[in-house]
């Protein structure tokens, strides 16, 4: 006589929602990785040619090369910034994949305490009617009939 969780539907989409939640952070969290990986590829970079450029401004350098090093230079500052922005962009969207998931968290959650309290239901009202089998099979009066037949 066990009834089904009525909401188990709802609580598997809800599953299904959180699963995907879960993936796609992942993956913004990868991207985030990755942009940042870049990033800080591009600050090497750009150490390394302004200490490149130091050490030639030192020895001496026509004013050619003084001027491929600063335009390189100024490249990676245009790269640096543009990457500075997907960095950006990318934890941003990493925060609104993580606000996601935590909404996909709670809404399980409290489907699964739902579930849980239906279950435990279903077991008090299986153990109730086992009880009260027994206590006919048993010929003893159930514990609310004993006070009726005193008078």
């Amino acid at each position: 006589m066990n009834k089904s969780f009525t909401l188990q539907p709802i609580m598997n989409l809800a599953q299904h929602k959180n699963d995907s939640a879960t993936r796609n952070l992942g993956q913004l969290n990868k991207q985030q990785q990755s942009a940042q990986q870049k990033l800080d590829t591009l600050l090497g970079f750009r150490k390394d040619y302004q200490a490149r450029l130091q050490d030639a401004s030192r020895g001496g350098m026509d004013q050619a090369e003084l001027s491929n090093f600063q335009h390189f230079i100024n490249k990676l500052d245009e790269a640096i910034s543009h990457q500075l922005e997907a960095v950006e962009q990318s934890r941003m969207s990493t925060q609104a994949g993580r606000s996601e998931f935590n909404i996909t968290q709670r809404k399980l959650k409290s489907f699964d305490t739902l579930q849980q309290r239906h279950f435990k239901e279903q077991k008090r009202a299986a153990n109730l009617s086992e009880q009260k089998t027994l206590d006919e099979h048993s010929g003893r009066p159930a514990p609310y009939q004993m006070n009726n037949n005193e008078d």
